[in-house]
């Protein structure tokens, strides 16, 4: 059968999976709605972590990255995992010792604040809807191209999905389905891997294939062959980083931190019966998280291999039939720059700026006539990063079933951090900003409706973020993490470690952080983005970094207030050294 076949088959197999599950698990209740009725499993909240943790970036766009940037795109590896594990060392066991249902609702009752709450949520908004606008570009990415249809329908098509069963199921249904897309993803990752590193190395385990000599008998180990492939072609080599030491220490600690201020994941320690078992659930998240990230590096050493040597110099009218399908959707595009009719993939950008702009007339070798051709270098391919995992199988010449597991993979992945992030917006609004703000005498079930309600306006205009995206998917959502280092992290950290820190300095430091980050990035990629180079940069910091940089600000603006306004209530005080001692359960 044919790929799209296929696709079609694996795709409608896995939703009816999990739209099942959303009915057989469906909210009746606020507590249900938000944090599954605290009932969850460890092994199953662990898995659902991990599908929620690992979005379309991980699964999509972070393998690609490193691809093209080699070892500059360990950042997103160190970042992304360490700070899985300063969340679920520092912060998850108190916070669920805490017992509250969102991350507002922990900052509003330990600054005993209303006003702290209220910036709280609207922290929420910036970093989710940030979030999850890469979310909804993978999704239009993989419909857009195993489905043949255009990437804002595959953007709409995703958010029918997701209102769904987020809608309908709550927490309780979002929880057991993203146990299902985390089964779904890992696996569509892993097969793929596993073939191609037979194919390349002999070794059946693509993280030990990474640092094997390859299979042709010639003795050179994996990596050495491509540092000769990519020097010779006129690109860095895949092993030497060409971003400042700087940067990339304040890129990882703004992921890192980042991801341990993540409101979606957050709540999912809110989700297990008992402290310990949040304990638990955290290490076996890790454990279903390593299987992926101890792969992506493989990945993307085999994906550039097979690029240069299955492509670089081929005849484009003798390329293969998923090329042309690649170019239709518009993230991929050629231009026959010397007229020799063959693909020349060098150093150096084949567009200007990044993105493909076609005429409707063909070029002198029939392909599709570009209007925004970068002159000045020698390559002629345009290759968006977001698909690479998608796809490397075709290129590898896998079978069509392997393509097609890739493409549900590539969707359970988006789906299910975009669910996850849709209910963190629908709670936030519904009990944060509504409940226990504005109207406390409101019902449960109005309650349940106004979430239900919130989410669908969510899915909304996520939609629109997803049609029109800032940038490749896991550069958008560095930008997410950016923003929660610098507004959640730190209020988060001293709440549960500090007695002093007060409402006062809470709120300060919030808003300095987001505001700071936030007009940084604004600036460098939309006011002025030609000026986005590393001497404009402060201290040489991109804007993937500079939520670090807000961090600091917000540690040293909370400290500085709440030193200089009066100490919290003797009974917050109490709270904090009482979430801080260990119990049995």
């Amino acid at each position: 059968m044919s790929v799209q076949v296929l696709t079609y088959i694996f795709v409608i197999l896995t939703f009816g999976l999990y739209i099942g599950i959303a009915i057989w698990s469906r909210s009746t209740s606020t507590n249900e709605f938000y944090v599954a009725g605290g009932h969850v499993h460890p092994l199953a909240n662990g898995a659902a972590t991990a599908a929620d943790w690992m979005s379309a970036a991980s699964f999509l766009s972070m393998a690609g990255i490193i691809a093209f940037e080699g070892a500059d795109g360990a950042r997103y590896l160190m970042g992304w995992t360490g700070g899985y594990v300063l969340l679920a060392l520092c912060l998850a066991p108190y916070l669920r010792k805490f017992a509250k249902f969102t991350v507002p609702d922990f900052i509003g009752d330990r600054y005993y604040s209303r006003r702290a709450r209220l910036v709280a949520v609207i922290c929420v908004i910036f970093i989710s809807f940030t979030y999850i606008a890469g979310q909804m570009r993978g999704v239009g990415i993989v419909f857009s191209r195993f489905l043949e249809v255009d990437i804002n329908v595959g953007v709409i098509i995703g958010m029918a999905i997701v209102f769904f069963y987020a809608v309908l199921g709550g927490m309780k249904g979002i929880t057991y389905t993203q146990v299902a897309q985390y089964c779904v993803l890992i696996f569509a990752y892993l097969v793929p891997a596993v073939f191609i590193s037979i194919m390349l190395t002999d070794n059946p385990l693509p993280m030990l294939g990474f640092g094997s000599t390859m299979s042709d008998g010639s003795g050179v180990f994996l990596l050495d062959k491509l540092d000769g492939l990519t020097s010779d072609l006129g690109m860095t080599a895949f092993t030497e980083g060409s971003k400042s030491t700087i940067d990339m220490f304040f890129i990882t600690a703004a992921l890192m931190a980042g991801t341990a201020g993540l409101p979606h994941v957050i709540v999912r320690f809110f989700t297990v019966p008992r402290v310990r078992d949040a304990r638990i659930s955290a290490g076996y998240a890790l454990i279903f998280i390593a299987l992926l990230y101890t792969t992506a590096p493989a990945v993307a050493a085999f994906a550039r291999i097979n690029i240069i040597q299955n492509i670089d110099g081929i005849a484009y009218s003798d390329a293969p039939a998923w090329f042309g399908k690649w170019e239709d959707s518009g993230l991929l595009a050629w231009m026959d720059k010397n007229g020799d009719g063959k693909i020349q993939y060098r150093g150096g950008s084949a567009l200007s700026p990044t993105k493909p702009v076609f005429s409707a007339s063909e070029g002198p070798s029939g392909e599709r006539q570009l209007l925004n051709e970068a002159t000045s270098s020698a390559n002629e391919l345009y290759i968006d990063r977001d698909i690479i995992v998608l796809a490397h199988p075709e290129i590898a010449k896998l079978p069509n079933w392997v393509v097609a597991l890739v493409a549900a993979g590539g969707l359970a992945a988006a789906l299910s951090t975009a669910a996850g992030l849709l209910l963190v917006i629908s709670s936030a609004i519904s009990h944060d900003l509504l409940k226990m703000s504005f109207r406390p005498e409101i019902s449960e079930q109005q309650e349940l409706r106004i979430a239900r309600i919130s989410a669908a306006v969510a899915i909304a205009i996520a939609g629109i973020f997803g049609i029109y995206p800032p940038g490749f998917v896991a550069e958008v959502v560095a930008f997410a993490f950016g923003l929660a280092a610098a507004s959640f992290f730190p209020v988060i950290f001293l709440g549960i470690f500090s007695t002093r820190m007060n409402r006062e300095g809470a709120i300060a430091g919030m808003m300095t952080g987001l505001i700071f980050t936030f007009s940084y990035i604004v600036y460098f990629k939309f006011i002025d983005p030609a000026s986005n180079h590393t001497e404009n940069w402060w201290f040489g910091i991109s804007p993937e970094g500079i939520g670090a940089l807000g961090m600091v600000l917000n540690f040293a603006v909370s400290s500085l207030v709440s030193k200089f306004t009066p100490a919290p209530p003797q009974e917050i005080q109490d709270l904090v050294q009482s979430i801080r001692i260990p119990r049995k359960d």
